[in-house]
């Protein structure tokens, strides 16, 4: 029996998974999604041309390997179609590799309303959402009141429909708003909802299948899968910087519960990290830089969110969190994403521990939003070049090499795969995986 491999982010999520999956998609059969919605923006470069992706697995270009939206994973239609159109203009037909589980719950257009009203009432204390609607939607999946993707194949769906977005409405006004108060996507709610309900036929058009059974037998019967994760393992509901997480579970752990496999059958989790650090919206950030290093980062590295273009807060790496990361999701290769971005620094920068009232820690701490955190950094001479012509890791400048044998040793995990550049093609192996 085969297992299901793992690739997810251990940072604030941005980390290039979606480059990743699209690599490694040739060594499986089956690419899978577990958690997340279109809060995800999985960014693949070939052929001249960047494709983001929200919703459907980054396997979606390779048309001889099949695709799987898991029980975990939030589904807006109108995005969903949007993703499907976009496919089709590159003339990739979904339909053929991409199938939906049943379990999938769905965001409706009331869930995106709730979340504009969420952050407009919270002022200063907002999170940062993306106001795609997920946290109101996993809020009712916790409920026991949210629609499931297979309700929208029985005859009570706009039954279903009607109801939650009453209780939506309800809520909106106890907070001081109504309908008329928030527009999505620059339309008002009525259009929107119309645009909606239009795209399940969209939808309707998938394999909607019982994805326990379909993966589950898929392993049985030697099939490799690779599970795709999304955000980053810092923004856990559970482990991350709460309270500004995301509303799932992003860890290895989230597999189990988002497909419906075993924890015995999971095998190698492939974690993913930036050679510096990147947030996207509020929450703690210890090796944030507000210097001209961290101006740097963030246009040497195109840092600007995939799904809100919001710019990215930008830091050397974190050792502390990345090692907790680690440890959660029981990494077995670590993969080196946009260490490129470096070439140009001087010096290099690795935060070793936090200092925290005078004492010094390599944890990561339960009241990281609150305390004041010192970095603790260790300090490594760049290389100063470029490296676009690099194709094995022998190649790779020799300060290059130190910084990964340094950040080797210290998270006690070796690096298996090195990203120098967004396109699929510039991936070095230094192991065989």
């Amino acid at each position: 029996m085969s297992k299901v491999d793992v690739l997810l982010g251990l940072q604030w999520g941005d980390e290039g998974k979606g480059k990743i999956v699209d690599v490694l998609t040739p060594n499986y059969d089956i690419i899978a999604r577990f958690q997340g919605g279109p809060n995800a923006g999985h960014t693949i470069e070939f052929d001249g041309i960047k494709h983001i992706l929200h919703i459907i697995p980054s396997g979606i270009f390779h048309k001889d390997k099949d695709n799987l939206i898991g029980n975990g994973v939030l589904i807006e239609p109108v995005i969903f179609k949007q993703e499907i159109e976009s496919l089709a203009d590159k003339g990739v037909d979904a339909t053929i590799n991409l199938v939906i589980s049943k379990k999938a719950h769905l965001i409706l257009p009331s869930h995106r309303l709730m979340d504009a009203a969420n952050e407009a009432y919270k002022g200063n204390q907002k999170i940062g959402s993306t106001l795609k609607g997920i946290g109101p939607a996993y809020t009712d999946k916790v409920a026991r009141t949210s629609m499931r993707v297979g309700d929208i194949l029985t005859n009570e769906y706009t039954d279903i429909y009607n109801k939650l977005k009453e209780s939506h409405i309800r809520y909106i006004k106890s907070l001081g708003f109504d309908v008329d108060s928030f527009k999505i996507d620059n339309i008002t709610y009525e259009q929107y909802e119309q645009r909606w309900f239009e795209s399940l036929e969209t939808l309707k058009k998938f394999n909607i299948i019982d994805s326990e059974y379909y993966i589950n037998e898929a392993l049985s019967s030697g099939k490799k899968v690779l599970a795709e994760g999304a955000q980053g393992s810092m923004l856990d509901i559970d482990f991350g910087s709460y309270p500004f997480v995301t509303s799932s579970s992003t860890i290895t752990a989230g597999v189990c519960i988002g497909l419906g496999v075993a924890p015995s059958k999971i095998g190698n989790v492939y974690g993913i990290c930036k050679a510096y650090c990147t947030r996207v919206g509020s929450g703690p950030f210890p090796t944030e830089l507000f210097d001209k290093d961290g101006e740097t980062l963030r246009e040497n590295g195109r840092e600007y969110g995939s799904t809100t273009g919001r710019p990215r807060r930008c830091g050397w790496i974190d050792l502390p969190a990345l090692k907790y990361s680690c440890m959660l999701n029981g990494v077995t290769h670590l993969v080196i994403m946009k260490i490129d971005v470096l070439n140009d620094f001087d010096t290099i920068k690795m935060c070793d521990k936090y200092e925290i009232k005078g004492k010094e820690t390599e944890k990561f701490p339960y009241d990281v939003v609150s305390a004041e955190i010192t970095p603790v950094y260790s300090s490594y001479q760049g290389w100063k070049q470029d490296i676009a012509n690099a194709k094995d890791y022998d190649q790779l400048p020799e300060q290059m090499k130190q910084y990964l044998a340094a950040l080797e040793k210290k998270v006690g995990i070796n690096v298996a795969v090195i990203s120098t550049s967004p396109n699929r093609k510039d991936t070095i192996y230094k192991e065989i995986i």
